[in-house]
């Protein structure tokens, strides 16, 4: 029998953008590999791959005490189920839902992977002070003091600020910048001929700066400077960041942006575009930036942890302050009039995506936290033994 790895995820094409290689990787190295999210449209896609498939209850903007319940109910139910070795836990309320899980199944590997610090940490609001001072007792509770508990973050303010809350002990992290991008399907094009495009791939979220770009191409229009601003991605409802679809039109309708909705298409946008831009508030390691980088753009993003870790001022594309649509129109315009300036940061891009940021890089990296966890636990050096044999 092969060693069992759990990937529980809130949503199947999060899964299927940001994990699937690592599932890949996973299921090559003879993990026999299962995958939890809430029911999606890509169950059958998943399954196709080799992968057993478990929908799991699951909302993420709720703060219902019984729905919550329900979910973590859920969430141990499968993993009573599929009896996983390795638990990989994505992003903060399956972090905390699903280590109750494993720690009531006695599961004996269970690595956290938070990709930033999310909506809860980016606001003084009094919903969110109280929250977020659950999740921090929750935290210390569940992942500081779990001894088969691994962390794993993409960059290191975020393990200093977790460390500060008592949320996690810096001995149990593993920093891994981004989630890996595949550098042949994302590979540099030439740009097309015409008025610059500057492309923003994100959820449409304040939290991501979008009403920021469309101050910018307001700015940029008034100055007469050429460039098209497009945006590709869906407001998340679920999130309280949300920008209504109705904003969106009426930017459309002024003639600021064109939105073009969430598209499977994205190396083909990156190859139709002139400059990748996000003006995020704060990121893990944005995988938006990471694929436009190994697509050859240069980059435009804020002066805040995880951006500043793909995008060093200067060399690959220009940092500006967070929340400040005029820098953003600055930087944007000293690209959009210097095709010799573009073409220089988007080298650099590349050459950073391919010696930092690849998915086999990711994958192998990952594959080593879960091999450390297994081995401090007998079930776990089992299966560890069992691989090995493969």
């Amino acid at each position: 029998m092969r060693p069992r790895l759990l990937m529980v995820i809130a949503e199947d094409w999060y899964f299927w953008s940001h994990r699937l290689h690592v599932a890949q990787a996973a299921q090559r190295a003879g993990y026999e590999v299962a995958v939890a999210t809430a029911a999606g449209e890509l169950q059958g896609r998943i399954e196709a791959e080799g992968f057993r498939y478990f929908p799991i209850q699951l909302d993420r903007g709720s703060t219902n005490p019984l729905a919550e319940a329900g979910s973590v109910a859920s969430v141990t139910a499968v993993l009573a189920r599929f009896r996983p070795d390795v638990v990989h836990l994505v992003a903060h309320k399956l972090v905390l839902y699903g280590s109750i899980a494993a720690a009531l199944t006695g599961a004996p590997a269970v690595v956290c992977a938070v990709a930033g610090m999310g909506y809860l940490f980016m606001g003084d609001g009094l919903k969110r002070r109280a929250l977020r001072g659950v999740v921090q007792r929750a935290y210390g509770s569940l992942v500081r003091r779990g001894a088969r508990v691994s962390v794993i973050l993409q960059n290191p303010d975020d393990q200093r600020e977790l460390a500060a809350a008592g949320m996690i002990d810096p001995a149990q992290v593993t920093m891994i910048c981004g989630s890996g991008v595949d550098t042949e399907r994302f590979a540099p094009a030439p740009p097309p001929p015409g008025v610059p495009v500057v492309l923003t791939h994100s959820r449409m979220l304040v939290d991501k700066g979008i009403g920021e770009i469309a101050e910018a191409a307001r700015i940029l229009r008034d100055r007469g400077v050429p460039v098209r601003f497009r945006l590709v991605g869906d407001p998340d409802e679920q999130n309280p960041s949300t920008i209504p679809a109705a904003t969106l039109r009426a930017w459309a309708e002024e003639g600021l942006v064109e939105h073009l909705g969430r598209r499977s298409d994205i190396p083909e946008q990156l190859a139709a575009c002139h400059i990748a831009c996000l003006p995020s508030y704060r990121e893990g390691a944005p995988l938006s930036l990471i694929e436009a980088a190994a697509a050859g753009r240069p980059l435009v993003s804020t002066d805040v942890p995880g951006c500043r870790e793909i995008v060093r001022d200067g060399d690959n594309g220009f940092l500006v302050p967070v929340r400040d649509g005029a820098a953003l129109a600055r930087a944007i315009e000293a690209l959009a009039t210097d095709p010799a300036l573009r073409e220089r940061m988007g080298r650099r891009s590349r050459e950073r995506a391919l010696a930092e940021w690849s998915r086999a890089h990711v994958a192998q990296a990952t594959l080593d936290v879960y091999a450390a966890q297994l081995a401090r636990h007998p079930r776990g050096q089992r299966a560890l033994r069992k691989l090995s044999a493969t």
